[in-house]
């Protein structure tokens, strides 16, 4: 299957896998529009909707197509089961679509029931994990979150990892705030400037290049954690604590 994504509010991406027969799959629909505008000028087949949860910059869209393409199926976690969902899907779960395997993961932190969704080598990870960084955390849910990124990091290096959010240069802009001397995310920042001043985009990403440059998916090192001040025998989890309330209180961080 092939990808396509649409920018959409702010800096939110709606993901769309189509295959050659012209039907498609739609990913957290935040706008109906532009999603309807696409599929009709490819003259798609719209089959499903699949959400990762609750937030409105992930289903607004939903109510409008369903409402255009009827015989469509919309998959999500119980959180938004009152915005059109369908068919609930949870941890362990397998959806096939168009001869495709989707397996659901539970990977809460964002909101208590999110999920994503892998399709090899697709990672439809909604606010979970962004490139070069991590959602906002639910309530102190911070142990959550910390199994549902170290759970992303397990994927295979050739997953590609479709977030929802350009936010990966303000993400990097963080990550030298901490690790000021580290050359690769030099080099990747550099790299995603240059991008987005040409107008393109960051995303999707690749998690074998997250290992290098997402501090998120770091707390094991010890360099990350002399940088912060942290003695060597800091659990990673209290380093990503630390971590994402440093980041909570960044100046010039996205509101993910």
């Amino acid at each position: 299957m092939f990808l396509k994504k649409i920018p959409v509010l702010i800096d939110n991406y709606i993901w769309i896998l189509f295959n050659t027969h012209n039907f498609c799959i739609i990913i957290d629909p935040g706008l109906s529009d532009p999603v309807i505008q696409e599929i009709e000028k490819k003259k798609w087949h719209p089959i499903a909707i699949l959400l990762t949860h609750n937030h409105l910059d992930h289903t607004g869209g939903v109510k409008k197509i369903v409402y255009r393409y009827p015989n469509i199926t919309v998959f999500g976690p119980a959180e938004i089961k009152k915005k059109y969902v369908n068919k609930i899907v949870t941890e362990g779960d397998k959806i096939i679509i168009l001869d495709k395997t989707f397996h659901v993961f539970f990977t809460p932190g964002h909101t208590p029931g999110h999920i994503s969704y892998y399709s090899k080598p697709y990672l439809f990870c909604g606010d979970t994990l962004f490139s070069g960084g991590c959602g906002r955390v639910y309530k102190q849910k911070y142990l959550e979150m910390y199994c549902s990124l170290k759970l992303i990091k397990s994927f295979p290096n050739n997953t590609i990892i479709c977030c929802a959010h350009e936010y990966t240069l303000s993400n990097l802009q963080f990550s030298l705030s901490i690790l000021p001397h580290d050359k690769t995310i030099h080099i990747f920042f550099k790299r995603i400037e240059n991008l987005i001043k040409l107008g393109r985009s960051s995303l999707p990403a690749y998690i074998f290049f997250e290992k290098k440059i997402n501090l998120f998916l770091k707390t094991n090192e010890f360099s990350l954690k002399k940088s912060m001040g942290l003695k060597e025998s800091c659990t990673d989890y209290e380093v990503f604590v630390k971590l994402r309330l440093k980041k909570d209180f960044f100046i010039g961080a996205k509101r993910d």
